[in-house]
Order: C-alpha cells, then sequence, then structure tokens
C-alpha cells in the first residue's frame, strides 16, 4: 500500500513540480472516506536546510535522505544541472528501487533516474524541450515524447510540467484506485485523466526553408496545402525526372513527399483550430484532406488526440468530436 511518500530537493527546483508532489500528496484526505490514506509525506535533501529554487526563493527542509530508505513513493522534481549532492541521491534511488518501491520523476527529473542507471533498457518521457539532450546523454534509454508519463515497472516519468499530475494521478489510481484519483483531481480542479499525449503540446513547425535546390517547391506547396499533389507534377515543378525528384526529397527533408505534405496539413489544421470558428469539415478542406474523417485520422495518428479536443485544449471551444 502506499503510504509513505518523499520528495527529494536539489538546488534549482522548480517550485511548480515540486508543488504537484506537495499538493497530491502531501495533503490529508484521508476524511473524504474514499479510501484514501494520510500519507506520510516528507521532503528530503542531501544537505537540509534552506535550499534554493530556481525563481530565486529557498525552501526550508529538514529531513536528509534517511527518509528514503523507508518510502513506498520517491518523487523527483527537476533541480539545477549543477545541483550538489547529485551522487547520494542516485545512491539513494539505486537503493530504493532495487527494494522495489515507487520512483516518480516529473519533467527533467528523468535525469537524476538516468544517471543513476534506473532507465537502462527502459521507455521514458520527459519534457519535450529536453528529451532530445536525454536520448543523446543516454543512449540505453528508449525515450518518447508524444506521451504524457510512461510506467515501466516501479518507474514512472512525466513529461513537462502539468503532466506530472497526470502521472501522479495515474500512480494514485493504480495503487489506490479510480475512486480516490477522480477525487483528489476534482479537489485540484484537473481532469482525472487527459487525453492525447505530449505531441500536440510541442512546438516544432516542419522548416520550409533550408534546403538546397527544393525549397521554392516546398514554399509552393505550403501554400497550397489545399490542392492535390502528385509526384510527377511536383517532380515536373522541379524539373527533375520523379525518380530524381523523390531522391532529393528524402535527402534534404529526411521524408517522403506526402509524409511532409501531412505533416504540414496538420500544423496548418492546428493553427485554424486554435485561432479561427472554422467547423471540422471546413479546416479539413482548406487543409487538402478534404473530408473531417481523413482530418481526424492523421490528426490522432499524429497528435494523439482529436481536433475537437485540441480545440477545447487551446481555445476552450466546444466542437462536436
Amino acid at each position: 500500500m502506499l503510504r509513505k511518500v518523499a520528495v527529494v530537493v536539489l538546488p534549482g527546483v522548480t517550485p511548480f513540480e515540486f508543488g504537484v508532489a506537495c499538493e497530491i500528496f502531501g495533503l490529508d484526505r484521508s476524511a473524504r472516506g474514499v479510501g484514501i490514506p494520510a500519507f506520510e509525506f516528507s521532503i528530503c535533501s542531501p544537505s537540509p536546510g534552506l535550499v534554493p529554487s530556481s525563481l530565486g526563493f529557498s525552501i526550508s527542509v529538514e529531513e536528509d535522505l534517511g527518509v528514503t530508505e523507508t518510502a513506498d513513493l520517491i518523487i523527483m522534481p527537476p533541480f539545477g544541472d549543477d545541483a550538489p549532492g547529485q551522487e547520494e541521491v542516485h545512491r539513494a534511488l539505486r537503493s530504493a528501487h532495487q527494494r522495489g518501491a515507487w520512483i516518480l520523476s516529473v519533467c527533467s527529473g528523468a535525469f537524476a533516474l538516468a544517471e543513476a542507471g534506473l532507465l537502462n533498457g527502459r521507455r521514458a518521457t520527459t519534457h519535450w524541450l529536453h528529451s532530445h539532450r536525454l536520448a543523446e546523454q543516454y543512449p540505453e534509454v528508449t525515450v518518447d515524447e508524444n506521451v504524457l508519463y510512461v510506467q515501466d515497472g516501479h518507474i514512472i516519468t512525466s513529461a513537462g510540467t502539468a503532466a506530472g499530475i497526470d502521472a501522479c494521478l495515474h500512480l494514485v489510481r493504480t495503487e489506490i484506485g479510480a475512486t480516490a484519483a477522480t477525487s483528489i483531481a476534482r479537489s485540484m480542479v484537473v481532469p482525472p485523466h487527459r487525453a492525447g499525449g505530449q505531441a500536440q503540446y510541442i512546438d516544432r513547425p516542419i522548416p520550409v526553408g533550408q534546403c538546397d535546390t527544393l525549397e521554392h517547391v516546398l514554399v509552393w506547396m505550403d501554400a497550397h496545402l489545399e490542392e492535390e499533389h502528385s509526384v510527377r507534377a511536383l517532380a515536373a515543378r522541379a524539373h527533375m525526372s520523379e525518380r530524381t525528384f523523390a531522391r532529393r526529397f528524402k535527402a534534404e527533408t529526411g521524408t517522403t513527399p506526402a509524409a511532409w505534405l501531412t505533416a504540414q496539413r496538420v500544423l496548418r489544421a492546428q493553427s485554424l483550430l486554435e485561432e479561427t470558428d472554422l467547423s471540422i469539415e471546413a479546416i479539413a478542406r482548406e487543409t487538402g484532406f478534404g473530408q473531417a474523417v481523413l482530418l481526424r485520422h492523421h490528426f490522432q495518428r499524429s497528435l494523439g488526440t482529436s481536433p475537437a479536443a485540441y480545440r477545447r485544449t487551446f481555445r476552450g471551444v466546444l466542437e462536436p468530436a
């Protein structure tokens, strides 16, 4: 049973992610009658005292890492890259993992788990801003930047910031039950479970002006997404044979013309969903998908959510699914 929770604080700790752990596990909600225990909640650090946060104020920490020795759950929020005491934290994390405790990282707190060797051979996630660095520094970790959180055994890694809420509620749901998780979510005025993944939040437009020989074709394609485009017609515009065009396109963009068009159309659909009141059908036509069913298919495949859910998230506008 999940009872004892310890949050590890290092210099440079980020307040929101730290606060997520405090809000979900630090408050006594046992009187609600839905099975939520009064967690034995501790905040610890290799060097107790005033620990500076990333925003200039300090957090008063009374406990050392000794409390992790009996914790059922250890939470690792983000911290400063040059924070002292990291080796001690890595040893504590490894020890806790060996005895079967849950370990949960929020955002870039995943780097502590990776450095401790706990993510080797596992799938994990972190904020999309840090996902490439995590993958490069720790090649034995399979980094998935398209999800809100990943559970692999008794290790949970979460994506950026608010995804820590999703991960913590998932753990409550797993260990205590859906009723308890829903009760906590309601008190925080957040959904018990969010649809989609982190992909819908990534600001990652595909460049159209960084190619040597096909830049003018890409710019034209981007300006005419609502039209049909065959490889034959595109090759003719580029004054190339179809085979040469396909080869150059792959070399300069890293993908095929069809995949490039689909990605650009999804990006355009995102903008229209955020900035206009056009219906899903109209957006499908404007972006070249033609029919709403095709837009929904490619949107779900690319972003892990539906156009209607995306619009509700980024505009707060109700739209039939």
